[in-house]
């Protein structure tokens, strides 16, 4: 004699896992099928299945045995999918303009690093004096602060980065004439 739907599900309910995977085991096929034919994807379909699965433990609780096993599954199925289609409408209107912001976001990040890549570069033309001056001040430190890491005055730090300014200018202006 076998155990009806119903059954099942009100043992399941109760946690009766041994009720809970008899009842998978009749309808899982079924269930990804309906899913499939929800969704039109394999792939969608199983995510589906998946999520419905992991949900019904708890979705079990809610189950009156008015209508068939298989009815109220359909309508579980049904509702995860409606849910499903509606978090990805709000995900695709969410993410309307990310694209573009995103290519301009790489854009800026690679001009940045190909300007950071010359700087890196040209600073190798410096004198040591120059180049230590430059990558303080690059590192964020106040001309003060430079000054007494170098041991020297806050006046020789401005000197330098003019004269690394300067430098830099010329190596720009020699690059773009060629």
């Amino acid at each position: 004699m076998t155990v009806s739907d119903e059954h099942l599900a009100k043992a399941a309910a109760s946690g009766d896992a041994a009720a809970f995977a008899s009842l998978l085991d009749r309808h899982y096929d079924r269930l990804f099928a309906f899913c499939f034919r929800l969704t039109g994807s394999r792939i969608e379909a199983e995510d589906l299945t998946q999520d419905i699965c992991a949900a019904l433990p708890s979705k079990l609780s809610s189950y009156q045995a008015r209508a068939k096993v298989t009815t109220w599954l359909y309508r579980v199925a049904v509702n995860a999918a409606q849910d499903r289609r509606r978090k990805n409408a709000s995900y695709a209107k969410a993410a309307t303009g990310w694209g573009d912001w995103e290519s301009g976001r790489r854009t800026d990040n690679a001009q940045t690093a190909a300007q950071v890549d010359w700087l890196t570069q040209a600073m190798r033309i410096l004198s040591p004096e120059l180049r230590d001056t430059l990558a303080l001040v690059l590192d964020d430190m106040t001309h003060a602060q430079a000054a007494e890491v170098l041991r020297v005055s806050e006046g020789t730090i401005s000197w330098r980065i003019s004269e690394a300014k300067k430098a830099l200018r010329v190596l720009r202006a020699q690059e773009e004439e060629q």
